[in-house]
């Protein structure tokens, strides 16, 4: 009767690891409705709220486009005196000088650029969500996984404990040894099922799906390879959408600077009045005159100064920004090759040799060479090691969302 139950404690042949018993059951489930991170990604971009939002600011732009075409509209007048000439008749047509208009239009199209630079931030910003979602959804998965075998071997245990104990082999120590252990292992089942419903909801909301749609991930956990320093660095310089929001805000305020120094030219406007019934000198008459604003209280000096100086402090906060880039994706950069390694260490030396513990402890087990006291530590042992390699690979991929992040632009 022992050697019929024991063989059932072996967990499914024993772990390969994590990562490859994830990869395992993605391409068995990948078939059926999988979607991968670039596909999470492309759905985002296209139905995401925020993206929404931030686009809606586009046509806002180019209404205020429009409005900084628009020219200043003729005034008419018409007047009945008493004295002759009885009547008249003006127009007057408001010229803009200084090239007032251009400058109007300048803002404008500059504002339309930073605004594109805006919703290119948040897009980067939406991207980098999706990413951590959808591999802390991934992990949960995998998590979820691990303990839900965990305490599948516990039962196992459990029913060998039992009947070693009913043939007389074991005594009610391990019986109860063996409940304890499933009891904890249920436990630990529940609350990574939560954890696991939790990541799914973040993820749906991320992708404006209902939050408890069931997706199949097929991505590999292990996807992705952090940039070297120099390659991180120079892609933030040309690529990432901080630095080229803050050049686009510089070129929006360069245009509102010279607005202003436009608006210290003063304006002119000609009118001509015709006049009617000034009897018995004329029928009809004319006259023509021009007014001009005479910058005696107000010249605009003050708006200039208020522009400069924000410019001033948008080029000064522009090389901060690229001060403290470079400090980010460097640490960034650095992380992620450093949690590559531990992940790596993990794959390819820690879990085989846990596998080796746990398949000796199961053997000596087997063969009565050795109580329950010393096969649960083991089994134990063998799942804590397949976590922390879990927390290796999640700890990973967040150090490649940082460096993604932290660079402003989609790693290559």
């Amino acid at each position: 009767m022992l050697t019929a139950l024991t063989p059932r404690l072996r967990p499914f042949g024993v772990i390969a690891g994590a990562v490859a018993l994830f990869a395992a059951r993605a391409s068995a489930q990948g078939a059926a409705g999988s979607l991968t991170l670039e596909a999470a990604i492309e759905r985002a971009m296209a139905a995401n709220a925020t993206i929404v939002a931030a686009r809606l600011r586009g046509p806002i732009n180019l209404a205020s486009l429009a409005v900084a075409r628009e020219r200043l509209n003729p005034e008419g007048s018409f007047e009945l005196e008493k004295e002759t000439p009885k009547e008249a008749y003006g127009l007057a047509v408001p010229l803009e000088l200084g090239g007032k208009r251009a400058r109007r239009i300048d803002v404008a199209q500059a504002t339309i650029r930073a605004g594109d630079a805006e919703v290119a931030a948040t897009i980067a910003q939406v991207r980098n969500d999706v990413r951590r979602a959808y591999f802390g959804q991934l992990v949960a998965e995998q998590r979820l996984i691990i303990l839900r075998e965990q305490r599948d071997i516990s039962t196992r245990t459990r029913d060998t404990a039992q009947a070693r104990f009913d043939a007389g082999d074991a005594p009610r120590l391990e019986v109860m040894q063996a409940q304890l252990a499933l009891a904890a292992a249920e436990n630990e089942a529940t609350a990574a099922e939560g954890a696991a419903s939790a990541a799914r909801a973040a993820l749906n909301a991320l992708l404006a799906q209902p939050l408890d749609t069931a997706t199949t991930l097929s991505t590999s956990v292990d996807t992705g390879a952090p940039l070297g320093i120099q390659a991180a660095l120079m892609l933030a310089q040309t690529a990432g959408t901080e630095l080229l929001s803050l050049d686009r805000q510089i070129e929006e305020q360069r245009a509102k600077l010279a607005l202003a120094e436009a608006l210290r030219v003063p304006d002119v406007t000609p009118t001509f009045t015709l006049t009617h019934r000034a009897d018995p000198e004329f029928t009809y008459g004319w006259r023509a005159g021009a007014a001009i604003t005479l910058p005696l209280f107000t010249s605009h000096r003050a708006g200039v100064l208020v522009e400069q100086t924000t410019l001033d402090q948008l080029l000064a906060q522009r090389q901060a920004t690229l001060l403290r880039m470079q400090g980010e994706v460097t640490a960034a950069a650095q992380r992620a090759e450093a949690q590559r390694e531990l992940f790596v260490r993990y794959r390819d030396e820690i879990i085989p040799q846990a596998q080796q513990v746990e398949q000796l402890a199961q053997d000596a087990y087997q063969l009565g060479q050795t109580g329950i006291a010393a096969l649960l530590p083991a089994l134990q042992a063998t799942r804590d090691v397949r976590l922390r390699s879990l927390d290796a690979v999640s700890q990973f991929q967040n150090a490649l969302a940082d460096l993604e992040r932290a660079i402003g632009a989609p790693l290559p």
